[in-house]
């Protein structure tokens, strides 16, 4: 017999947490590991539960679940993540997937939709709500995919004149992860060099009020 599915759940209503973990407890092939209350919470015990799944809600406190979303995948990008909302527009969900998640599911959804979105992104397989496929078109400013809040954050270390791995210490992140955030920010701007990413950061603002001189 395979080893069960191994599933955290983060949403900061208790109900609605103990609600989805009795739901996916009778699933012989799903284990709950842990419920959550916040994105920070998620973040401290990602190592210690290792879930392959995480249903991740949206709107918490400490830190919302599109940050949550970024740093759990820089620590381990192994996991998937779902997010869970109570919104249906094409912004929230594209947002979700451009912060990393594999999928989107709403709160409201049949019991069997839930264990159907979770096979789906074991399967190594996006899985939208119903009608969302509008979603999968990135947001842009102009023909340009918007950045997420994490690679705006680097950005702005990069900007300064930080190297990698001085980014890397400052974000507590491996150099790995900033060198693959810094390759995802010149994509979606369409810039090739550091140089470039300045002179952006200062005709967009970034770098206002740091008092740093480039």
């Amino acid at each position: 017999m395979s080893t069960p599915v191994r599933i955290a759940i983060v949403d900061d209503h208790p109900m609605v947490a103990e609600g989805i973990e009795a739901i996916l407890e009778t699933y012989d092939d799903l284990t709950v590991v842990g419920t959550l209350t916040n994105g920070q919470e998620a973040i401290d015990r990602i190592a210690r539960l290792a879930p392959d799944v995480i249903l991740l809600d949206l709107n918490m406190p400490q830190v919302n679940g599109l940050s949550a979303t970024e740093i759990i995948l820089e620590r381990r990008p192994e996991t998937r993540i779902l997010i869970l909302s109570m919104h249906d527009s094409s912004e929230y969900i594209a947002s979700a997937l451009s912060h990393g998640a594999m999928g989107y599911i709403l709160k409201d959804v049949p019991t069997e939709e839930i264990k159907r979105a979770i096979d789906t992104v074991m399967a190594g397989e996006r899985y939208l709500c119903p009608g969302a496929t509008a979603s999968l078109t990135p947001r842009t400013e102009g023909n340009r995919e918007q950045l997420t809040n994490r690679e705006q954050t680097i950005l702005l270390q990069l900007a300064q004149g930080k190297s990698n791995k001085e980014v890397a210490l400052a974000l507590d992140i491996s150099v790995r992860t900033v060198e693959t955030h810094r390759k995802n920010i010149k994509r979606k701007l369409d810039i090739a060099s550091t140089a470039g990413l300045t002179r952006y950061a200062l005709e967009h603002g970034v770098l206002q009020g740091t008092g740093t001189e480039i």
